[in-house]
């Protein structure tokens, strides 16, 4: 075919013809979920990293310690997280070399916005969610999507069990479609935030072949970061 002087292909098969399709882009699976409280935020990763069907690693921790107060958790392309998150880190030793203090939260947020906004014509094909306390001490969860754009929440998810995560958050923490009393309401402590994060992986592993092996959870507060580890279905 012939269009303007310029050769194209065709649609339909050509016998002899081959057309190879390439992408720069590939999808290593993985989910985040992050719950911010009053004086605390939990934020926690599966750790599968997988390409298809084929697992590549059972242990693999997708969450990035930024600072004592902030922690990002990256999904997506496994090379642009690292490209990502690298670039992220020497961003905050120059800014903590030039101004004598650690970067807070709520500058990290802005930071990785920007960072990201200017790859915006050949974006990281990451689902990035940052935690973390902000300035009064408060939890603080960041989200994004792949060129750049930042919205505060109380609670996130994401990655490719987002779509599965987020309801059972806007149920359990959000107390959406629940006809209780504000007095009645069960308040946020660490340890139901961290319970319902560990729910919502273990029903999305029933769902999602990109999630499971086990779930890395780390709870942030004014004395740092506390890990822990759940164990989820191998198969």
């Amino acid at each position: 075919m012939n269009c303007l002087g310029v050769e194209q292909f065709p649609d339909y098969k050509v016998p002899g013809v081959q057309h190879v399709d390439f992408s720069p882009y590939e999808s290593n699976g993985g989910s985040i979920v992050a719950i911010a409280g009053e004086d605390f935020v939990v934020i926690a990763a599966d750790t599968r990293l997988s390409s298809g069907y084929s697992i590549h690693s059972r242990d693999q921790s997708k969450l990035f310690k930024m600072s004592p107060k902030t922690v990002l958790g990256s999904t997506g392309c496994w090379c642009d997280t690292l490209s990502l998150t690298g670039l992220v880190k020497v961003r905050m030793q120059m800014y903590e070399h030039t101004h004598m203090k650690t970067m807070s939260t709520d500058a990290v947020a802005q930071m990785l916005s920007i960072v990201m906004y200017n790859r915006r014509f050949f974006p990281y094909y990451v689902s990035n969610i940052l935690a973390g306390l902000d300035k009064d001490g408060k939890g603080a969860v960041y989200s994004y999507d792949p060129i750049g754009h930042c919205e505060r929440a109380t609670y996130r998810a994401g990655g490719t069990a987002g779509a599965l995560l987020q309801p059972v958050l806007d149920n359990q923490i959000g107390y959406k479609n629940q006809n209780l009393p504000a007095d009645q309401l069960p308040p946020l402590t660490k340890e139901r935030a961290v319970a319902v994060a560990s729910d919502t992986f273990i029903s999305a592993a029933e769902r999602d072949i990109y999630t499971g092996d086990s779930v890395l959870i780390n709870i942030i507060t004014k004395d740092g970061v506390e890990e822990r580890k759940l164990q989820l279905r191998k198969d």
